[in-house]
């Protein structure tokens, strides 16, 4: 097994005052060579907006974008038509394909709002635009692996234009999961709250791995923790 981690304190920091912003990526202003993404997976922000603050409305092309809220709420408007509100526990995909407008403005006006923003690369140019949007219950991730995005929506996930499967867990302290990796695979994992290991290698919060040259994960956690694990071809 090898494991690559991306320390929190490496990640790229923006500050404009009404969004605090982390990036595991190069995005934006923050450019590094050696972190121009993981396979298919191009960026994760962890954000976090101030209450009433958001991003006004502005365009996206030929990529699959899933937001997923830690804490708080955040209402969603876009050119397709959509119109929502994504709590605490939901995921939402959007495929911006030819071309897609979209505003994104905390919806609370007392209460922050904390989320990871993850752009993956789509299978093929040219899509059409669209959005899909769950709830995944914490009991459902809760010392387990919850499939939040699947290329065939398996086990009532949201679907993506790509060879990639998204999950999400809870972890207490002491629990652990295991997942296998198929051959030519890897993986990426995101620690959003607390701390675990993968085959003795500690990552805590903030820190993004990146896994090859393994058929199995063994995934324990040191303390309570959530995480988000890509599985990628």
């Amino acid at each position: 097994m090898t494991i690559r981690i991306l320390p929190n304190a490496a990640r790229g920091r923006a500050n404009h005052g009404w969004l605090q912003s982390s990036h595991s990526f190069s995005f934006a202003d923050f450019y590094d060579p050696r972190l121009m993404g993981y396979r298919s997976l191009r960026v994760i922000n962890e954000d976090r907006i101030e209450a009433g603050a958001g991003f006004p409305t502005h365009g996206h092309r030929d990529m699959e974008i899933v937001t997923y809220i830690v804490s708080g709420a955040i209402e969603h408007k876009d050119s397709t038509g959509g119109h929502s509100v994504i709590n605490r526990g939901e995921v939402q995909r959007m495929t911006a394909g030819t071309g897609v407008r979209h505003s994104e403005f905390n919806a609370s006006p007392t209460d922050p709002v904390r989320l990871l923003q993850i752009w993956l690369l789509p299978d093929k140019d040219g899509l059409e635009p669209g959005y899909e949007q769950k709830l995944f219950a914490d009991a459902d991730k809760r010392n387990r692996l919850r499939l939040l995005v699947d290329p065939q929506g398996r086990e009532g996930a949201l679907t993506i234009h790509q060879d990639a499967r998204v999950y999400a867990s809870l972890l207490d302290a002491g629990a652990g999961v295991e997942h296998a990796i198929g051959a030519g695979r890897g993986a990426w994992i995101q620690v959003i709250d607390g701390a675990l290991s993968v085959d003795d290698q500690a990552i805590a919060a903030g820190d993004g791995a990146a896994i090859e040259d393994t058929d199995k994960l063994r995934i324990v956690a040191s303390k309570p923790t959530e995480f988000i694990l890509f599985d990628l071809a």
